[in-house]
């Protein structure tokens, strides 16, 4: 039976085999490396990166789509132990654990409905991942990828990832390369943890609800957005004027807030 795509999961299934190619060439994934796969679905990329010599994990939450990937896969691939299927909730999931290594790529067709809490549940294992590739609506890598000054496009998700990753927008996916095609189009994003974090943050949970105020409230300015964690004084002695909104502060200035903060 074919499968009907779900809108309670945000499937719109990638169909189109030149993009495929490109994702997985963009990978570069081969014998003796892990991959995970977040959200398979039909298995697009699924047989193209399993032909690459990878160990694949790979986590659906559909009961349908699981069962359907455990027909189409040859027997020999589990065989080989190179073929792990997962039936989860990858915003759930102990993706780590799930890889059982400390070196592995997270790859994946994101859903756009779940797509930014999804990155930062990715976070938790950056040590333990040399990169990401995402497939994302093309407004949220571009909100990843904005700097301050960018106007609304700039935003938490910008700030936080930057912090915990370098940004690579790839290229963009038209909407018929999928089915059902999706009313926006796509992007590809390569994020790359990094090694040294780019600014010294005292209490990265304190860092996290500064950004998160300061832009939960961006048309006001921080003194307001920002009274309930810090006083326009404060502000001050970290080096900012309390005047100025969270779009114009770049990280190392919200590093330095959150510094203050913390002593």
């Amino acid at each position: 039976m074919k499968h009907k795509p779900r809108k309670r999961f945000g499937q719109n299934f990638l169909v189109d085999q030149t993009i495929i190619q490109r994702i997985v060439d963009s990978i570069n994934t081969g014998p003796g490396q892990t991959v995970v796969e977040i959200g398979p679905g039909q298995g697009a990329l699924t047989l193209p990166l399993l032909e690459t010599g990878c160990d694949l994990h790979v986590i659906e939450i559909d009961r349908d789509l699981v069962a359907k990937l455990r027909l189409d896969y040859p027997v020999q691939l589990n065989d080989e132990r190179r073929f792990f299927l997962h039936q989860a909730d990858a915003l759930r999931a102990d993706i780590g654990k799930i890889a059982g290594v400390d070196n592995f790529k997270l790859v994946g067709n994101l859903p756009y409905n779940i797509s930014t809490p999804l990155i930062f549940h990715t976070f938790t294992w950056r040590k333990q991942i040399s990169e990401m590739l995402f497939m994302l609506q093309k407004e949220v890598v571009n909100r990843m990828a904005a700097s301050a000054g960018d106007g609304k496009t700039y935003g938490r998700l910008s700030v936080m990832t930057q912090y915990y990753c370098k940004v690579e927008p790839l290229f963009t996916v038209p909407p018929g390369a999928f089915f059902p095609p999706p009313q926006v189009h796509s992007s590809i994003v390569r994020l790359i943890p990094h090694h040294s974090l780019p600014v010294k943050v005292n209490d990265e949970d304190r860092f996290d609800k500064i950004v998160k105020a300061a832009f939960g409230m961006r048309r006001k300015t921080l003194r307001n957005a920002l009274k309930l964690l810090m006083s326009a004084d404060e502000i001050i002695a970290a080096g900012i004027q309390p005047s100025v909104r969270a779009e114009q502060l770049t990280l190392e200035e919200f590093a330095a807030l959150a510094n203050h903060v913390c002593g």
